[in-house]
């Protein structure tokens, strides 16, 4: 078991991935589709890394990974740093995709119905100013390699889920 206090309130991380090489696109594409086939309404995503490292990637394609399965068109997806929000309707269930760079206190948050939607996916970046106590996450750590030249993933939640079981 992994224990870890990090700097989202939570006080234990139940489980953790190995480190996965998202290096190039190829293999970030192949990540999201497999995690596609396990999210679950309800799961909170928490993309943590540098601007450029890989997370609205991430989410473009897990977003069209579900798409595709539900023979839907697959649209282009955008970062929301200037409106906060992105709402995609898949099949009968919304992804809310948060981008919260640009949020810098706490109290910025109560406007804009975070986890109000409690069948919702919400999927954040950014998200070092939400303080949760009871909100169960996903957590997703993207990083550079020391040389810039490689892009790594850890992921891990302060819950048991599937989504962490098929990277160890």
């Amino acid at each position: 078991m992994y224990q870890n206090k990090d700097h989202t309130n939570q006080k234990h991380i139940v489980t953790k991935s190995n480190n996965i090489d998202i290096s190039n696109q190829k293999s970030l594409s192949e990540i999201a589709k497999r995690i596609s086939n396990l999210i679950q309404r309800g799961d909170n995503f928490f993309l943590f890394g540098q601007i450029g490292v890989g997370k609205t990637t991430f989410v473009k394609f897990l977003i069209n990974h579900l798409q595709s399965i539900y023979n839907i068109n697959t649209t282009e997806v955008l970062s929301p740093t200037f409106n906060i929000l992105n709402d995609y309707l898949i099949n009968d269930f919304n992804i809310k995709h948060y981008d919260l760079y640009r949020i810098k206190q706490t109290e910025e948050l109560d406007n804009i119905g975070l986890f109000e939607d409690k069948d919702a996916i919400n999927i954040i970046e950014w998200p070092e100013t939400v303080k949760i106590s009871s909100v169960k996450f996903i957590k997703f750590e993207f990083s550079y390699s020391k040389d810039y030249k490689k892009r790594h993933l850890i992921i891990s939640s302060n819950y048991n889920n599937n989504i962490v079981n098929e990277f160890k």
